[in-house]
């Protein structure tokens, strides 16, 4: 009993195990059948410990069960299965990170080290082990992250392909023909995943250079919005030195977007920045 999981790092299998934990097996195995974990981020990664993932919402608080989506949030949460063989004893364990004892959803972390990290085995139900792809626990790993383990630059399921299936599927379990589409992220600017961060740094790599890389992505992608409300002729003009650049506005342009505009071009040394529209 095994899945492919698709990462923007590379593949990893993972083999289940079904006998010592038929539900939280039965559960990752339909999940996956109905690609709902395809566009999730691996939203906390702590180095030498675990990557965790399978929360669509990418914070680590949403998720659902099979059950639960099958037969309403009364069952978003299903029992723990912890058996006294298996461990958090090596790296490519794959686990249920619940939100305490007995709730259990759709969410899931892999150990990243081989040390034994005891203290989680009567917590969390070790269900799985990385068979194939260990050298993609090691990039997710080595992964520049920020104060609260969020990845710098997006580590993405993009998709999970069910290799060896031995339950039946439900009665009411429906396959979509797509998978769900990526949740916009407001509140963290990151990297995309599909782009090479080594070839962006052929030199040596910093976390530094990571986060400039990310505000300049960041700012091109609001100078692209800011091109379709007509605010900006091209999104990459830039005006020669020294010079004030004033372009076409729109009726809807406010200060800050302004701001937005001069910032791609270096620093605003003075606040002096004002609209003022006539009618």
């Amino acid at each position: 009993m095994s899945v492919l999981i698709e990462t923007s790092l590379g593949d990893i299998v993972i083999d289940l195990y079904s006998k010592d934990c038929p539900k939280t097996c039965l559960n990752f195995l339909k999940l996956c059948k109905i690609k709902y974990y395809n566009n999730s981020l691996f939203y906390d990664v702590q180095k030498d410990f675990i990557a965790q993932t399978g929360d669509p919402e990418n914070s680590g608080m949403g998720g659902k069960s099979i059950f639960g989506i099958l037969n309403g949030d009364s069952q978003r949460f299903f029992n723990d299965e912890i058996h006294p063989s298996l461990r958090h004893n090596k790296k490519g364990i794959v686990s249920t990170a619940n939100l305490g004892p007995n709730l259990n959803n759709s969410t899931f972390f892999i150990q990243l080290t081989d040390q034994n990290l005891n203290y989680l085995n009567e917590k969390h139900t070790v269900f799985g082990i990385v068979e194939e792809g260990i050298e993609i626990l090691d990039k997710i790993n080595k992964a520049f992250v920020d104060k609260n383990n969020r990845p710098l630059q997006n580590i993405r399921i993009r998709h999970t392909v069910i290799i060896d299936d031995p339950f039946d599927d439900p009665k009411n379990l429906i396959i979509p023909l797509n998978s769900p589409l990526p949740i916009k992220d407001l509140e963290y600017n990151r990297l995309d995943d599909d782009i090479d961060v080594n070839e962006i740094f052929k030199d040596k790599e910093t976390e530094e250079k990571i986060k400039e890389k990310m505000v300049e992505h960041d700012a091109k992608n609001r100078a692209l919005v800011l091109t379709l409300l007509e605010d900006l002729p091209d999104a990459d003009i830039k005006p020669p030195e020294n010079v004030l650049f004033v372009c076409k506005l729109n009726p809807n342009t406010q200060d800050d977007d302004l701001e937005i505009i001069f910032s791609r071009f270096g620093a605003i040394k003075s606040e002096f920045l004002k609209l003022y529209k006539i009618n």
